[in-house]
């Protein structure tokens, strides 16, 4: 017999091995119920982020708007006191007298009266 022969039989003897082949589940890092939490909480803190960098934004502005109107506010305060003053100087009775006298009026007895009346008749 031949080597070939002897090999033949002896693969027939022997019973055929199926090779099964299995898929070995290779174990993820993040599970996919991980990564569904993971953009959830990740979608929150960017919401999060843009929100408290609007409100910042607004607060910055309105308090330059604010600073502005106080600035607005102390300039008309100076113009107000400066007017104030002035109505004080006008009201000063020597000036008084001296347009009075201007425009025709008779002083009698330290009175300013009205040389002439109109009448609105």
């Amino acid at each position: 017999m031949s080597i070939e022969k002897v090999r033949a039989s002896q693969t027939e003897r022997q019973p055929e091995r199926k090779q099964v082949k299995v898929k070995v589940a290779k174990k993820k890092w993040i599970s996919t119920g991980e990564k569904y939490l993971y953009s959830i909480v990740s979608g929150a803190v960017l919401c999060a982020c843009a929100y408290v960098i609007s409100f910042s934004s607004a607060t910055d502005s309105l308090n330059r708007d604010i600073e502005t109107l106080e600035g607005n506010l102390e300039q008309q305060q100076s113009v107000n006191s400066s007017l104030s003053y002035d109505v004080e100087q006008l009201k000063n009775p020597e000036r008084i007298l001296d347009v009075a006298k201007k425009h025709g009026l008779d002083i009698q007895q330290s009175q300013v009266k009205q040389a002439g009346t109109v009448s609105s008749d």
